[in-house]
């Protein structure tokens, strides 16, 4: 098996199980405060930072596939998340869902098209700066996994 393929397969194992958990989550869970530093974000709130964050990643790995150099020097991830939250507000816990749903199988299907030589490729992240792309795909599966131990956290789960 090739590491595109391993890193894909885990990719979509995390995708569906965060699905299923959010699936599972009842009507009042997700107004539930998880982080109340800086802005206060609700369990939606994380769903929707998922969504937005996964794909700006699609567009950013390929990118640096691409040749480029990833974000920007001034990039501020604060602030974008802000804005993603801001565009996001209005859209209902299924429309997100369904969103991450695609999204993920968007992120699988690329990470299956690329060549193992392509994850040595580099360029900067928006939080682990200079690095390859195998790390960046890898952060996107441990993104998932530090929310969903934080919102667990935060429902006493």
């Amino acid at each position: 098996m090739t590491e595109t393929s391993l890193l894909a397969d885990k990719l979509k194992q995390e995708g569906e199980k965060i699905v299923k958990y959010f699936d599972s989550l009842r009507d009042e869970q997700w107004s539930i405060n998880v982080y109340t530093e800086d802005n206060t974000w609700t369990v939606r709130n994380i769903l929707s930072h998922l969504v937005t964050s996964e794909r700006a990643f699609v567009k950013l790995f390929e990118n640096i596939h691409q040749g480029g150099d990833g974000v920007t020097d001034d990039f501020v991830i604060d602030r974008y998340n802000a804005r993603q939250q801001e565009k996001t507000k209005e859209l209902g816990v299924q429309e997100l869902l369904q969103r991450f749903k695609s999204i993920r199988e968007e992120m699988v299907v690329w990470v299956l098209n690329i060549a193992d030589s392509d994850l040595e490729k580099t360029g900067r992240h928006p939080f682990l700066g200079q690095t390859t792309l195998r790390e960046m795909i890898k952060m996107v599966y441990l993104h998932d996994q530090i929310h969903y131990r934080d919102i667990k956290k935060a429902l006493n789960q």
